[in-house]
């Protein structure tokens, strides 16, 4: 999952020694997550009869060679073409992982699945630092990036899972009977908001920093680390702390709490105790999404790998559908303005799962 990371935030961070124009990166950005949807619905599938190991050594085999390839020649639509493998590497660690690890653990499945996506949150964080910061040759970490990930093919290409063949209905079957349960469409669109929101913020955070906070270039990065940092803080403490029949009731309130800190960052001039602000909105979104995967997962274990692939689709469909909306907002009032979906998705989201509490037995999980 760290390398999950590194995949999903390389754009961001390369962008300007690679020479991209903003046109690029978008369509750079939107190829990879339509390459990641497909692999996440396909992979998690697919992860529910086939053996766990066996697609994740095919996932790292794609992303190692996509990592090693990138940009090595110059031609774009080459290298939409690689970013498009890239999204299929990096969407079959998001479709497996999580349903191996309920596979491997029958406690604590929170923390664990917490911990799992703190790693995507440390590899963003670390490409960034490694190549802003430091000032790395780009093509150098790709490569490195690429070896280990290839290494990581090797290690899953020889293990095994016990006992982790299981006869299964129809996918057919599966995803019928998973579109009429209404939590399933609950916990997607939270997690579209909830996505769309932590992008979002990655994505816009500096630049709203330095036009409408009047920090730096250097005061702005800082915020955006913070930012990450308190996601990384949370993802550890909350998955911790929550337990089994806690979960429904952790997400309720972390969502409340999102739409609530997303106000108080966006919305609240507060100088430099803005970065307190922004730290603990990252604490505030950080374990939304495990712990939304958790949910789906326990609720229909026997079709967990299924279920999750359903679930991460709404990982694209939230990193694309809400910068959009964000970008058009902006583009036709001002940036403001168009802040202010951030902390409004959230709290209708707070107010749906709020309304709905009762259909999400934890207890009984």
């Amino acid at each position: 999952m760290f390398f999950l990371g590194v995949g999903a935030a390389v754009i961001g961070a390369a962008a300007r020694n690679i020479g991209l124009s903003p046109f690029q990166i978008g369509f750079l950005i939107a190829v990879q997550n339509i390459g990641f949807m497909l692999s996440v619905i396909i992979s998690g599938a697919l992860a529910d009869n086939y053996e766990k190991p066996r697609l994740l050594f095919i996932g790292s085999l794609m992303l190692a060679i996509s990592f090693f390839t990138f940009y090595v020649w110059s031609p774009f639509v080459l290298n939409l073409a690689i970013m498009f493998f890239i999204g299929i590497g990096i969407g079959s660690y998001e479709g497996v992982t999580d349903a191996m690890l309920l596979d491997i653990h029958h406690a604590r499945e929170s923390l664990f699945i917490n911990i799992n996506h703190f790693f995507v949150t440390l590899g963003a964080l670390m490409i960034t630092l490694y190549l802003v910061f430091l000032q790395m040759n780009w093509r150098r970490s790709m490569i490195q990036s690429a070896a280990a990930v290839a290494l990581l093919a090797v290690f899953f290409a020889f293990t095994r899972l016990e006992n982790e063949k299981r006869e299964m209905q129809r996918l057919s079957h599966r995803l019928g009977f998973l579109r009429r349960q209404k939590i399933v469409w609950l916990l997607f669109f939270a997690t579209v908001c909830t996505v769309g929101f932590e992008m979002g913020s990655v994505g816009i955070l500096t630049t709203y920093l330095m036009e409408l906070r009047n920090f730096n270039q250097v005061t702005s990065k800082l915020g955006l680390i913070i930012f990450l940092s308190g996601m990384g803080t949370g993802r550890i403490f909350i998955g911790f702390f929550t337990k089994k029949e806690q979960i429904s009731r952790n997400i309720v309130l972390l969502l409340g709490f999102s739409a609530l800190f997303g106000s108080f960052m966006y919305f609240i001039n507060a100088g430099k105790l803005l970065y307190i602000i922004i730290y603990c909105t990252g604490i505030t979104i950080s374990s939304l999404l495990p712990l939304i995967i958790t949910l789906a997962g326990l609720t229909y274990k026997d079709m967990s790998g299924t279920v999750l692939g359903i679930i991460k689709i709404a990982i694209g469909i939230g990193g694309i559908l809400i910068p959009f909306l964000l970008s058009m907002i902006s583009k036709y009032t001002n940036l403001g303005t168009a802040l202010a979906l951030f902390p409004a998705i959230m709290g209708i989201s707070f107010l749906l799962l709020l309304l709905n509490k009762k259909i999400f037995n934890t207890s009984e999980l």
